[in-house]
């Protein structure tokens, strides 16, 4: 069955992309309390605090390997930057979504994180068709696609947002193998 094997972890020319653990729940909540990165990702309450970082990690503990995978992205100097994730939709689809701590902003880290975990998914996870979305007043975040090959559909929806506690205007992506 694709996706049940054993979590792989990932290496780029700067990055390193393997599984959450627990001792990554401070530099989360170090990161993630951030109000213009909650704001600009779907699930991330403000303020995030440490059990919020709890909270997901044991989430990830029982999701299922074949439609839901999760990487930590890090560098050697720099450890925990961010996390990229497939996650499973309602409609049976599943939907690449990150985020990057601030510090790493504009280094083009996330796109290369995102081509990393995009070959793996086509390759070993056996995935050929997966979605994306970011809100219409983050630009970053669709450079980050396109760059990783994502296609804009034309459709806009409105996507939750926890940090700003209302609808967002999302512009929606498809990714083709």
């Amino acid at each position: 069955m694709p996706g049940s094997k054993p979590h792989p972890t990932l290496t780029t020319d700067r990055l390193i992309l393997r599984p959450l653990t627990i001792a990554d729940a401070a530099p989360m909540r170090a990161l993630l309390n951030d109000v213009d990165i909650a704001r600009m990702v779907s699930r991330i309450p403000h303020p995030y605090g440490l059990d919020d970082a709890h909270a997901y990690l044991a989430h990830l503990q029982s999701a299922d390997p074949s439609c839901e995978r999760v990487f930590a992205v890090q560098s050697d100097k720099d450890g925990l930057m961010g996390v990229v994730g497939l996650d499973p939709r309602d409609d049976g689809a599943v939907e690449l979504g990150y985020w990057l701590g601030k510090p790493f902003w504009g280094r083009g880290y996330m796109t290369e994180a995102a081509c990393a975990v995009l070959q793996w998914a086509s390759g070993a996870w056996g995935r050929r068709f997966l979605v994306s979305r970011h809100f219409a007043d983050n630009p970053a975040s669709g450079r980050v696609l396109t760059k990783a090959g994502f296609l804009y559909t034309g459709e806009v929806r409105r996507s939750c947002s926890l940090a700003r506690r209302e609808p967002v205007s999302s512009r929606m992506m498809v990714w083709l193998a």
